[in-house]
C-alpha cells in the first residue's frame, strides 16, 4: 500500500501525525511529509498508517494498492 497527498487540500491540522507518528509528520510550515513517498508501507505501519489516513478531516491522504506509474 502507498499514500498519496493532495497537498492543495491538506491543512496542516496533523491528526495524521497523532494517529501515526513513525508515518506522518508536520514541517515548521505546517507542511506534510511522510515518511514513505514513493514506496510500499511495511506491514507494521499499515494499521497505524490507515487510522491516520482515516483521521484527516479534509480528506487529503488517499491510499494505493497499485504501483505508482
Amino acid at each position: 500500500m502507498r499514500i498519496s497527498v493532495d497537498r492543495s487540500r491538506c491543512e496542516g491540522h496533523g491528526l495524521c501525525t497523532q494517529q501515526a507518528p513513525a508515518v506522518f509528520s508536520l514541517d515548521d510550515n505546517a507542511e506534510l511529509n511522510h515518511r514513505f513517498e514513493d514506496t510500499d508501507i511495511p506491514a507494521e505501519h499499515l494499521p497505524a498508517a490507515q487510522a491516520g489516513i482515516g483521521s484527516c478531516p479534509v480528506a487529503a491522504l488517499r491510499t494505493s494498492f497499485e504501483p505508482y506509474r
